[in-house]
């Protein structure tokens, strides 16, 4: 019998057993909204552990007036069958949405529909004010910001959310009613306000060796694999693009090709952006792991994880190269536990010489928002980095206030403060109108060089070859690497960085050095 046909068979016989017990249940749950690239569009998904009967269609009845939802949609539908429990999915996307306004909606089926949620669309333009909440590393256990970030929500501090991976520690867990869990739990926000997601390494199913619990239950724009690894989309004066790191994390699984279909793609996302600059002046990735950080337990991110993804491997594209190419303004990512902020950084070459570095930033700004809250707690600081403008641990999240079309406005909030000081960490980014990131614009400006050349090829990777293809080993023999020159680096404080000042005026850089910490 072909695999397709013993799937459906399987999958007949497993909705056919949970009539036969009475799992009908079509309650809607796990209501959510997310954004694609029509700004007149919201897209709403649901699920219900049972079928609808034969008669039913998914549909979303919405409108301006809570007592008259006149407006309907009909939804797309899929089964998910993970560890024997049937998740039915839905979605549907409602169009043609008037900007700015107050809109309220009830999904589901005739006779089974959910209690009446709203959200409000965004206004008209790229020149208007908005705020986005970013974090990652959210779980059910030790859920600090959990509360807080629903409080917060729901009285109007943000917008919209983007939660840059680690969602609920794991969405498969527990046969995946965690992430059931999980979903119930963050409803009351997410079926108000756009949440937008990225994939973590905990969304990675070590068992089933796939993302299935991340790529059913999220619908982000499809303008990328499709499957909620990388996409894209506007909003206000910014260009988000949402990069998978766990491709690399995980290349030994799935080879190099998702690498390669992704920086591919990456790079014509990137070059459209440019073009559009003059309408979505800010570029902005979001992705997992990050590529600089100081905790303790990253090694300053010179762990080989973190390396891999930011310069490349073998014959893999890092995608810092991506970033710097393109002038990237901001990347956001989680993993480390904590919050830190990061100087303008590329190629480990540090731009913050200027009196105001984060305005015209001569490279990409690195923010890391991992403290939501998991049952892994605090990640622990090193040494201070000195590419480290701010770096805290406390539990809680970022919120980016869009002002205008030249100035963003950045706070990180402490959940866990008393009074009126939440606010741990606040500063502004801005630039001029057209001011985009260059390669000679890095060139011409002073920096602090701090580039170190790395020596050794782990040997677990090594040892993959082994069990694998004839390709593989061909890809280490003919691999001449940047690890195969040594240089012994000496540093009265980081024994392993270079200290150069690579600017034509260094004596009085020299005489008036900026703070590392």
């Amino acid at each position: 019998m072909k695999p397709n046909n013993i799937y459906f068979l399987i999958l007949f016989f497993v909705i056919i057993f949970n009539i036969v017990l009475g799992n009908n249940d079509i309650t809607p749950r796990h209501v959510h909204l997310s954004l694609n690239n029509d700004p007149q569009s919201m897209v709403f998904a649901w699920i219900t552990f049972g079928s609808l009967p034969h008669s039913s269609i998914p549909i979303v009845k919405y409108g301006k007036d809570i007592n008259s939802l006149t407006n309907t949609v009909t939804g797309s539908y899929s089964i998910f069958i993970y560890h024997g429990i049937v998740r039915h999915m839905y979605r549907a996307t409602a169009t043609n949405l008037e900007y700015d306004t107050r809109y309220y909606y009830k999904v589901g089926s005739e006779g089974n529909f959910s209690k009446i949620f709203s959200f409000k669309t965004f206004p008209q333009g790229n020149n208007i004010p908005l705020k986005i909440c970013i974090f990652g590393d959210l779980g059910i256990e030790n859920d600090v910001s959990m509360i807080p970030l629903r409080t917060a929500g729901l009285r109007g501090d943000f917008d919209m959310i983007v939660h840059v991976g680690d969602i609920a520690y794991d969405l498969h867990s527990k046969d995946g009613t965690l992430g059931d869990e999980y979903m119930e739990l963050m409803e009351p926000l997410i079926s108000s306000i756009p949440y937008m997601v990225i994939a973590g390494n905990h969304e990675y199913d070590w068992e089933a060796k796939n993302f299935d619990n991340y790529e059913k239950r999220f619908y982000m724009p499809t303008n990328g694999d499709g499957k909620n690894q990388y996409y894209s989309f506007g909003v206000g004066p910014i260009q988000f693009i949402g990069v998978s790191t766990e491709f690399y994390g995980f290349f030994y699984d799935f080879g190099i090709q998702p690498v390669l279909d992704q920086a591919a793609w990456l790079e014509k996302e990137l070059q459209k952006a440019n073009q559009n600059r003059k309408n979505k002046p800010w570029v902005m990735t979001y992705q997992h792991r990050p590529f600089y950080c100081s905790n303790e337990n990253s090694m300053e991110c010179d762990a080989f994880e973190n390396r891999v993804t930011r310069m490349g491997y073998l014959n893999m594209p890092g995608l810092e190269p991506l970033y710097g190419k393109y002038g990237v303004d901001v990347n956001w990512s989680g993993h480390e536990h904590s919050y830190e902020r990061m100087f303008p950084v590329f190629n480990r070459q540090l731009y913050n010489q200027d009196s105001d570095p984060y305005h015209n930033a001569n490279a990409t700004t690195y923010i890391i928002t991992g403290s939501a809250g998991c049952h892994s707690y605090q990640a622990k600081f090193g040494k201070p980095s000195p590419f480290s403008a701010k770096r805290l641990n406390k539990y809680g999240y970022t919120v980016m206030h869009i002002k205008n079309m030249t100035h963003l406005y950045f706070e990180q909030i402490d959940v866990e403060a008393t009074g009126t000081d939440s606010v741990v960490d606040s500063w502004w980014m801005s630039k001029d109108i057209d001011y985009v990131i260059k390669d000679e614009i890095r060139k011409n400006s002073k920096f602090v060089d701090l580039r170190i050349e790395y020596t050794e090829v782990p040997n677990f990777i090594k040892s993959l070859c082994t069990g694998r293809s004839i390709r593989c080993r061909e890809i280490f023999s003919k691999d001449t690497l940047k690890y195969s020159k040594k240089i012994d680096l000496q540093g009265e404080e980081y024994s392993k960085y270079k200290y150069d000042i690579a600017n034509p005026d260094a004596n009085s850089i020299n005489n008036n050095p900026r703070s590392y910490l």
